[in-house]
């Protein structure tokens, strides 16, 4: 897996001169178990794990253990972590997570396989097959919890977590008592209109909160129209209350069967950056993009657009496997300074081109995004409204 490979001998220490003086994830073979890990600096690290002992010393050192020695070196933090990753996976597959400490990003999760459906908030993806559907990633459980909740205030699909069985004489809960609930736990609506509602908070969630704002806004020029003007007053009320949630929804929180992103990196190759793609809640990649053209003439664009052909087509991935690439995404992606710009597909999955060549500019020069990641992956921290 990793690209380069070199015998160690405890008589030949000018060899450290030989490795690169830069981040890298590395892997140690030898007596015993494998030693992996990332550095900021392979040569300084390496001398301190392979160097001659100091006398008295507690620092490990491993010279007597090490035969040999892999390494990939790296452009970028995001690319050692998604190299280290996939290492560890095929070197300790049994306690590669534990050694990771990664945290399952926070997601929304649409039960439509329930008789009568419900969200809630969850770290676990269930199976792509059982129909439930799942938006995220979110900064952290709080976030999603807290939008969930507000989201949820602008339609009347139940809260409860019970399997409901339906009985006339069901005394209800608050949401019911204060019209915020349909109420079909005793059969306060026919079933056809909690599905109704039901698709409401779907498309809500699908389009990012445009469906409602754009319903809103439609009853709203009726009600003017037809002069009433309170009713107008309120929904105008009600979108407006409506904006500060939507401006707390962070770009990346998507329907994870449909969020695809091209992430760019920079890279340790010269006059290149790295590209890695998401699709199926799969990281893929890097792929290297020459930013210097070479050859017959020929548009960013067009070279952009054939690099990311040459990505595979994006496998169906296992739920551990999918929700382990999305924590490494989010960890990423919520820094309050990060390295590297993401993009995302539109609606009709094409790509942004014209805006991807312009950040690949950026990150190669190694100028800041100029939309700054505004979100914060601390416990319990939302957006500014």
């Amino acid at each position: 897996m990793l690209e380069s490979v070199i015998n160690f001998s405890q008589q030949n220490d000018s060899f450290f001169q030989e490795l690169p003086a830069a981040a890298a994830v590395f892997l140690l073979r030898g007596v015993g178990e494998p030693y992996v890990s990332k550095t900021a600096n392979l040569r300084r690290r390496l001398q301190r794990l392979l160097g001659p002992p100091a006398e008295h010393s507690k620092r490990l050192n491993l010279r007597d253990r090490v035969r040999e020695i892999e390494f990939t070196v790296a452009g970028s933090d995001f690319e050692l972590q998604f190299l280290l990753y996939k290492l560890l996976r095929e070197i300790f597959p049994k306690t590669y997570a534990a050694r990771l400490r990664l945290r399952p990003a926070p997601l929304v999760k649409l039960h439509l396989e329930n008789e009568y459906p419900r969200a809630s908030v969850t770290t676990r993806m269930g199976s792509t097959k059982s129909g439930n559907l799942y938006y995220g990633p979110f900064p952290s459980r709080v976030a999603a919890e807290k939008f969930c909740s507000d989201a949820l205030d602008f339609f009347k699909m139940r809260r409860c977590v019970d399997d409901l069985h339906p009985d006339p004489s069901f005394p209800g809960c608050v949401y019911s008592e204060m019209k915020m609930c349909l109420a079909p736990c005793f059969k306060g609506c026919s079933d056809d209109e909690y599905r109704a509602e039901v698709g409401r908070v779907q498309s809500f969630f699908d389009s990012a909160g445009d469906s409602l704002a754009r319903e809103l806004a439609e009853q709203r020029e009726k009600a003017s129209a037809e002069l009433a003007f309170e009713d107008a007053a309120a929904l105008h009320a009600k979108l407006e209350k409506l904006k500060p949630l939507l401006s707390q929804l962070p770009e990346i929180v998507q329907r994870l069967d449909r969020l695809r992103a091209i992430v760019v990196q920079p890279s340790a190759e010269a006059n290149t950056v790295k590209l890695f793609r998401l699709a199926n809640s799969m990281l893929q990649g890097p792929l290297s993009f020459s930013v210097e053209q070479s050859g017959e003439p020929q548009s960013m664009e067009s070279r952009l657009e054939s690099v990311i052909a040459a990505f595979p087509a994006a496998a169906s991935a296992s739920t551990l496997e999918g929700t382990e690439h999305l924590a490494i995404l989010k960890r990423w992606y919520y820094r309050s300074q990060r390295a590297g710009e993401i993009f995302f597909a539109d609606d009709k999955r094409g790509w942004p081109l014209r805006r991807i060549v312009r950040g690949i500019g950026r990150v190669y020069r190694g100028e800041k995004d100029p939309e700054p990641n505004a979100f914060s992956a601390t416990p319990g921290s939302m957006p500014p409204s």
